[in-house]
């Protein structure tokens, strides 16, 4: 099976603009601004609850030890974060 093609923000703009017939670029910017809100909560360490699709959090991963695949040497992992997505219940029951 072939990988699919990936929808875009786009793609969504375009079939947001149909439903609700509204401009495409009326439609592009609500998303992109969305986004740019979600990304400035996380930023700000909130946790983002979204109803039907799930909650996005900011991580804080610890450093540590690993090991270097090449030459088996140990390293030191820096501390870091990451963006954790947890699916909701209706989520995983749609998919």
């Amino acid at each position: 099976m072939a990988n699919p093609k990936p929808v875009t923000l786009k793609n969504y703009a375009v079939a947001m603009a149909e439903k609700h017939s509204i401009a495409k670029k009326l439609a592009t910017t609500m998303l992109e601004d969305f986004v740019g809100l979600l990304v400035k909560s996380l930023k700000k360490g909130e946790k983002i609850r979204i109803s039907g699709l799930g909650i996005f959090q900011v991580r804080k991963r610890p450093a540590r030890m690993g090991r270097n695949p090449a030459t088996g040497e140990a390293i030191k992992i820096k501390a870091s974060k990451k963006v954790a997505f947890r699916a909701s219940k209706d989520l995983k029951e749609a998919v």
